[in-house]
């Protein structure tokens, strides 16, 4: 049974499928009952079990780089938390500093003028986007609708929050929007393997199949360049890449019900006798290899 419920106690059985509504960026992050996709990609090489235990118990305020993401998102979304346009050319005067100071402290976003103006100008260009317009037209869809359901293989709670979900007769479609410093198409493939997006494609598909049960589910990435003219690149991902992406949520989530269950959260090396050994990349050891090794 899959329960909708707003951002107070869910009602549904713990190991059940969940949709909750209203339930605030930070509620969902700090949540350690279930893990997300990026917890899953932190378990991963270049990341370790310990560094995930380490940065989940110890949580760090967000980044105030990321605040302009965040208002990116809200003006293409329609939602979010409430933005403060702060009307200063940048954050070196005391008052321009006590003014994001005080909307941090209640929950604001704060952004400068001219970042404000850059954000709006970005979220004018999706909606005049041919593909990104329609995907994310007002009213189509939800924002950021957060989907709990347990992993059968490892009894593991998982969860994912959809930037926008459109369900359309037959189809759930998930869209995942983000800015970027540059949205050209290999830019874009090399931020997938850099940041294992494809990982993120495989868990909200299975999210969506596990809570929302449609007929079908497919998966949009819409890049959006932070310069202008705020190109935009709308992609689907192969279906290799997104194979590769399951098989990686499926080795990081045992790792994550083995870690829980024994209490034990290694680092890149785990438990050795010897010293392991260590060589350049691959590619470089081939290069340096039929340069010098003749």
């Amino acid at each position: 049974m899959t329960t909708a419920t707003d951002a107070g106690t869910v009602t549904a059985p713990a190991a059940g499928p969940v949709i909750r509504e209203g339930l605030s960026a930070e509620e969902y992050h700090a949540d350690k009952t279930s893990i997300s996709s990026s917890g899953l990609r932190a378990l991963l090489d270049p990341g370790c079990p310990a560094q995930f235990k380490y940065d989940r118990d110890n949580p760090q305020p967000p980044k105030k780089e990321f605040d302009f993401g965040h208002v990116a998102h809200k003006l293409v979304l329609g939602e979010g938390s409430q933005v403060e346009i702060v009307d200063y050319p940048d954050w070196r005067t005391l008052d321009a500093r006590d003014q994001r100071d005080n909307a941090y402290a209640e929950g604001r976003i704060p952004i400068l003028t001219k970042d404000y103006e850059t954000a709006a100008a970005m979220a004018f260009q999706i909606r005049q986007h041919p593909i990104a317009g329609p995907l994310f037209e007002a009213g189509t869809g939800r924002a950021e609708l957060s989907l709990y359901w347990t992993d059968p293989a490892t009894g593991v709670r998982c969860r994912v929050r959809p930037d926008w979900l459109k369900e359309l007769p037959g189809l759930a479609l998930a869209v995942d929007y983000k800015s970027c410093r540059d949205a050209n198409p290999e830019a874009v493939s090399r931020a997938i393997r850099d940041y294992s997006y494809h990982q993120q494609d495989a868990l909200y598909v299975e999210g969506v199949w596990r809570v929302l049960d449609p007929q079908d589910v497919r998966f949009v990435f819409v890049f959006q360049s932070k310069t202008a003219p705020y190109l935009i690149t709308v992609r689907e991902l192969t279906q290799q890449d997104r194979d590769i992406g399951r098989a990686r949520n499926e080795r990081a989530l045992r790792i994550y019900a083995e870690c829980e269950a024994s209490g034990v959260w290694p680092d890149w090396t785990g438990a050795v006798t010897e010293i392991p050994q260590i060589g350049m990349p691959t590619w470089d050891t081939l290069r340096q290899a039929e340069e010098f090794l003749q």
